[in-house]
């Protein structure tokens, strides 16, 4: 999410110089950036602990730095301002106060986005960004092992993702499987997931539907973001892949269960009719938590009252106006 914002700092701010502190799996995500650097956290390692922030303080403060932005307030950038007495150490407001009332349901209307979150931290340094007018990179061409993957036909690309970090969040596998069936007729389908037990279902929706490849564990992350660069669509859940594929430009049609976009993490740019919600009639405590990990039992499978049909009809819909 962290990524179209810092494509806008850039455009708008080119005179300066931003470094990236993430861990070394999250460094492709920043590759089209090109005045940004990357400086890698090795949180299980050298950085570890609190010993290894003050080691990592001092490795930062070779840099040079003016002022950091802190866009993740966690406890260890936490402990890590305070080795940067004197250094301007800006954080993000997460609004918790107004995520907790959203989730008990004394609210319920449209929070500040964690992308204006984000830009707002800047705004308090004195870079005044704007997010109105994003851009986006070019969609890559893909190398040669990947096209023997997906195959060279010139069918539309779609991604499906069926897969979240929780189950409440994630579209049960029967609905998903009808989804697969009707768009992979007519497309080509590109499935997304990751984990020993998410590869083996989806190999055997592959296996099962023509017209589908699992790309779960056969590429490289830099590869999949090439993929996702060529998708028609993305069909998500409130998870990464959405994100993803936000950052990218794409358009994404997301599927909501427990969690609700008002809380803020809808996908970047994204049109509102393309978020997919559950039935708030039927499931009126929606969202009960703001990442999907505590909800009533009866809640949980909520995100079914999505039908298969509203996902392909919008899939179709967006496609016939590409």
């Amino acid at each position: 999410m962290i990524v179209p914002v810092l494509r806008e700092f850039e455009k708008q701010f080119p005179k300066v110089k931003v470094t990236v502190l993430t861990r070394p799996f999250f460094a492709p995500f920043f590759r089209d950036l090109s005045n940004v650097s990357i400086f890698e956290a090795d949180v299980k390692g050298k950085h570890k602990g609190v010993h290894g922030l003050y080691k990592l303080s001092k490795e930062l403060k070779l840099l040079n730095i003016e002022a950091v932005a802190d866009l993740h307030n966690v406890l260890r950038s936490n402990i890590l301002k305070l080795f940067f007495v004197g250094t301007p150490f800006i954080q993000i407001d997460k609004g918790r106060g107004e995520k907790k009332a959203l989730v008990k349901g004394m609210n319920f209307e449209q929070l500040k986005t964690t992308h204006q979150r984000y830009a707002d931290v800047f705004n308090t340094l004195g870079f005044k960004l704007s997010l109105s007018q994003p851009e986006f990179p070019e969609k890559v061409k893909l190398r040669s092992n990947v096209l023997d993957l997906i195959g060279k036909q010139i069918k539309p690309l779609i991604g499906i993702a069926p897969f979240a970090a929780f189950e409440s969040k994630a579209y049960p596998l029967p609905l998903i499987e009808e989804v697969i069936k009707k768009l992979s007729k007519k497309y080509k389908v590109l499935l997304f997931g990751g984990g020993k037990a998410e590869t083996e279902i989806l190999n055997q929706l592959e296996k099962k539907y023509s017209s589908t490849v699992n790309l779960a564990g056969k590429l490289s992350l830099n590869e999949e973001l090439d993929v996702i660069s060529n998708l028609e669509v993305m069909i998500a859940m409130d998870s990464g892949n959405a994100h993803m594929a936000a950052m990218l430009g794409k358009q994404v049609i997301t599927l909501w269960g427990v969690t609700h976009p008002y809380a803020g993490f809808y996908p970047f740019n994204q049109k509102p009719e393309n978020a997919l919600l559950a039935d708030r009639e039927k499931y009126p405590k929606i969202p009960t938590s703001i990442y999907g990990n505590k909800y009533p039992e009866a809640y949980k499978a909520a995100i079914a009252s999505i039908t298969p049909k509203q996902v392909i009809d919008k899939t179709l819909k967006i496609i016939k106006k590409a």
